[in-house]
């Protein structure tokens, strides 16, 4: 099928007509609900537990963010599980895309499928009561954090910005409050003080698909209902969403903080910094914006004696001068519109120009490039 037709009949696949279930066997169908590439992997198991002998569900739907333009040439692409369930040879004519999770004509395709079971993972959609309430099982949702900590839309890169040592993922009821159904199942982790929010979330997510396939007969048999924990709301904290407006680095913090926003930003909305490139003479050139790609803490700090603003370079790395007498190694750099290069290769570009913290009065005066 080419490109142009598949969009054609994705972005108008969901009505009553054709929103029913090819099954005639006695296997339990289940929907499931998600939109980015790390749900993508929840789906593959579902598909191959799906395709065992001894199996006693299928999926009978999977509903998606729409069709939305991406990459340079903003094409109108479906979504990463779209596309996967399209590949893996899903029907299209069962891969729902509403607007809204509420829309009635979606909720009447929902009901024409009658799953047993719904299953979200990164759907990205908002679940009214009304959805809640057609799979006789309930909702399901795969949260990578440990809950009743960080609900909310950004827990892995609120996580990895706290600086916490530990995270996990947990199986999780859907109620109508946010995050807060009973605790089917959960996993905890220990955090690498290198890791980025993608790679975390792609291992929390891997981790939690192994866990659904675990449970869902429990689930299905209603004793995962029985036995579900709980949460304690009095322990429970947001995990707000993330803003562009937040990617901007001030080196006035100490180097772990920026580290750890760095690692948690990575992906989207990335970190940025405003850097003054001068001459011998420390006469004033221009004001470059860079995305800062890749850091660690530098363990030595910096000495008072050096000139607080200037950035050095020592072992590949861009040395940021930070708060509390701390210094941040930079080691991979992003001008905008270019690829991400290393520090090394960057301060060659400079061809013996120095760098400096642009200081916030400053920016008042200068003209950025």
């Amino acid at each position: 099928m080419n490109s142009s037709l598949m969009l054609r009949r994705f972005s108008c696949c969901y009505n009553a007509a054709t929103a029913t279930s090819s099954s005639s066997n006695n296997k339990k169908p289940l929907v499931f609900l998600g939109s980015p590439q790390v749900s993508a992997t929840v789906l593959d198991a579902l598909f191959n537990a799906s395709a065992a002998p001894n199996s006693i569900f299928e999926v009978a739907a999977v509903v998606t963010q729409p069709p939305a333009r991406r990459g340079r040439g903003k094409k109108l692409m479906p979504s990463p599980v779209a596309q996967h369930a399209i590949e893996r040879g899903f029907p299209t004519d069962r891969i729902l895309t509403p607007e809204r999770a509420g829309e009635e004509m979606f909720l009447s395709s929902l009901r024409a499928l009658r799953p047993e079971l719904c299953i979200t993972a990164a759907y990205g959609n908002i679940l009214p009561t009304r959805f809640l309430h057609i799979p006789p099982m309930g909702t399901v949702n795969i949260h990578p954090s440990l809950l009743p900590f960080y609900r909310g839309a950004a827990p892995v890169q609120r996580t990895l910005q706290d600086g916490a040592k530990e995270t996990g993922v947990s199986l999780a009821f859907t109620v109508r409050a946010l995050d807060a159904g009973p605790i089917i199942a959960c996993e905890r982790l220990e955090i690498d003080d290198q890791i980025k929010a993608p790679d975390l979330l792609a291992l929390l997510f891997s981790k939690g698909s192994k866990h659904l396939i675990r449970e869902l007969p429990s689930i299905l048999d209603g004793s995962a209902r029985m036995k579900a924990q709980p949460q304690d709301d009095s322990k429970a904290t947001l995990a707000a969403k993330i803003t562009p407006d937040e990617s901007w680095l001030s080196f006035d913090q100490e180097a772990l903080v920026l580290h750890n926003k760095v690692r948690a930003f990575a992906g989207w909305p990335g970190t940025r910094a405003k850097v003054m490139l001068t001459d011998e003479k420390d006469s004033f050139h221009s004001i470059l914006e860079l995305k800062i790609i890749t850091t660690r803490v530098c363990h030595h700090g910096i000495t008072q004696g050096n000139d607080m603003d200037e950035i050095t370079f020592s072992n590949g790395s861009l040395v940021f001068p930070c708060g509390k007498s701390t210094a941040l190694e930079v080691l991979e750099v992003q001008l905008p519109g270019k690829k991400v290069v290393s520090a090394t290769a960057f301060r060659n570009g400079l061809r013996g120009q120095k760098l400096k913290k642009l200081i916030a009065d400053e920016t008042f005066h200068l003209t950025a490039v």
